[in-house]
């Protein structure tokens, strides 16, 4: 996806960052750091172009130097898949104004092109974890969604099912490899969708706009209806039992217990512009470019060309459009549950 549309659509998430940043900030003032010359290792699970990463590692960086010499060196490992643009991680890293990069001549940046659902860095080398926006993406689409582009919304009870099963394993296979790579006494801190005690995943006005627009692409012959049906969005919720289904009965795994988690509800930023402007039109704009730069890419391995088929850009514009029309017209706000943990490694015990 284009670099700057997913930044500038990357800021309704960024604004969100400040309570787990506020734990993360916690979190550095506490951990156990090396003497030197061993570094200080942060992990950022779940990179993508960096852009939400600037904001907690640079908080954490400057928690972490109230409490270490200026040349303590301190290595921060950005993680994502293999297919991810590192490219437009790194040129972020590099020109974004909000680079930490820039703040601290002993901090090193890294990347690892590998799931988060295996072990990705050596065991016992992280000290400070965070991951935003992440573990909420499923390591694999468990079934198509025959009714819907979200499980949330599907009424196939088997489908269900199988989505709920493989949010389960990646959530258990997600925190059994981080408490093998946190170091004694290291700390994850993890923003992710959450799902309230209604049960409730959000987001349901915007998803049934897009659906609907979607169903309008092949009505006008742009779309055929199997591209439509395969195509879903493999992102889950959980709940605070989902949470911590993996710690129980003891309350710890793989030496990890959950020292914090709250599932709460997230302003939503456009709406909250929108009661104070009015404007309509930047609303349905702001949402529609937002779910654009997060989920089109997704939606467009269903086409027959996958992301390199012709209709892509016009696909992109034309949904973007719909959905940006639809959401002026009936400006509403939108339900975002989240959650937030923080996870901490104990020393063996005899």
């Amino acid at each position: 996806m284009d670099s700057a549309t997913f930044t500038a659509s990357s800021r309704l998430q960024a604004a969100g960052l400040r309570p787990a940043i506020e734990l993360f900030e916690q979190a550095a003032q506490v951990v156990p750091l090396p003497k030197q010359p061993y570094p200080i290792v942060i992990a950022d699970y779940g990179a993508s172009t960096g852009h939400n990463s600037l904001l907690p590692i640079s908080a954490a960086l400057s928690v972490l130097r109230g409490r270490t010499r200026p040349e303590h060196s301190i290595l921060v490992v950005h993680t994502d898949l293999p297919d991810n643009n590192f490219t437009v991680m790194f040129e972020t890293l590099n020109d974004d104004p909000d680079t930490y990069l820039r703040k601290d001549a002993a901090t090193f940046a890294s990347a690892v092109g590998r799931s988060f659902y295996g072990q990705i860095i050596p065991s016992n080398s992280v000290h400070l974890g965070w991951s935003s926006w992440a573990v909420q993406w499923l390591s694999q689409v468990p079934a198509p969604v025959p009714d819907h582009v979200h499980i949330a919304y599907s009424a196939d009870q088997s489908v269900r099912t199988a989505y709920a099963k493989q949010a389960a394993r990646d959530w258990h296979e997600f925190v059994a490899f981080r408490g093998r790579e946190l170091c004694p006494g290291g700390k994850l801190v993890v923003l992710t969708m959450g799902v309230g005690e209604d049960g409730e995943f959000g987001h349901r006005h915007l998803l049934t706009i897009l659906v609907d627009v979607l169903a309008e692409l092949v009505a006008d012959g742009l779309l055929t209806e199997d591209e439509t049906r395969g195509m879903c969005l493999p992102i889950v919720g959980r709940s605070e039992a989902q949470f911590l289904a993996p710690f129980a009965p003891s309350g710890r795994f793989e030496r990890l217990s959950v020292e914090h988690l709250e599932v709460f509800d997230a302003e939503d930023r456009f709406w909250n512009q929108y009661q104070v402007d009015g404007d309509a039109q930047a609303f349905g704009a702001l949402w529609a470019g937002f779910v654009r730069a997060a989920v089109f890419p997704t939606l467009a391995t269903a086409l027959a060309g996958g992301r390199g088929d012709p209709r892509v850009s016009q696909f992109y514009d034309r949904l973007e459009a719909g959905i940006s029309e639809r959401l002026a017209a009936a400006p509403e706000p939108t339900h975002i549950p989240l959650a937030k943990l923080v996870l901490t490694k104990h020393r063996r015990t005899l």
